[in-house]
């Protein structure tokens, strides 16, 4: 009797422990937000759709500096990482000064305790277009941002090399990592609301 007692508290004792990690595990933000990107991918654009049905208020600048940081009282910063050199050619930047521009981004949003969630929603498609063709690009734009991020929002399929995981678990990192788009509608919603 007794050691079924003593196990029984054992257990509550472990269960409520397991339930203070998970809670204090799920990373939190709140709006407004600024979307930033890191390469001029088509990242932003497909993440406004997913913060758009969550209800949350944003503003996408992909090329967002430190004077648009501070145009709003922002809580969150999220830069999605994903380099395309068709976007940058069309923004009129190349990889050295959207590297520039992202450092300084992030580390004026450091400096005034914005949350800075790196975000990898177009998968390993984006990755292997550019490593494909002996292009870098998109690997310096995670460089960039997931090091530095608060935590980092991952499409799985783009973390199939345990880059993301890497970098999450080496700098103690929290990482949220989805399976489809669609997953990207509740993990907004657990991280905002």
């Amino acid at each position: 009797m007794t050691k079924k007692i003593g196990f029984s508290v054992l257990a509550g004792i472990a269960l409520g422990l397991a339930v203070f990690v998970a809670a204090e595990a799920q990373p939190k933000a709140s709006p407004p937000i600024l979307v930033a990107s890191c390469g001029q991918s088509e990242g932003p654009e497909m993440l406004s759709v997913f913060l758009k049905k969550v209800g949350l208020v944003y503003d996408i600048v992909p090329t967002a500096t430190v004077k648009d940081l501070k145009l709003k009282p922002y809580k969150t910063l999220i830069v999605t990482m994903g380099a395309s050199l068709k976007g940058m050619g069309a923004a009129g930047i190349d990889i050295d000064d959207e590297l520039a521009r992202t450092n300084e981004l992030i580390a004026a949003a450091k400096a005034a305790k914005v949350t800075v969630i790196g975000a990898h929603i177009e998968g390993m498609k984006r990755r292997s277009q550019g490593a494909a063709a002996g292009d870098t690009t998109d690997e310096q734009s995670i460089d960039a941002v997931a090091p530095k991020s608060d935590f980092l929002l991952i499409k799985h399929e783009g973390n199939t090399d345990g880059r993301f995981t890497t970098i999450s678990q080496g700098l103690k990192i929290p990482m949220i990592e989805f399976e489809k788009h669609v997953d990207i509608i509740t993990e907004l919603t657990k991280i905002f609301k």
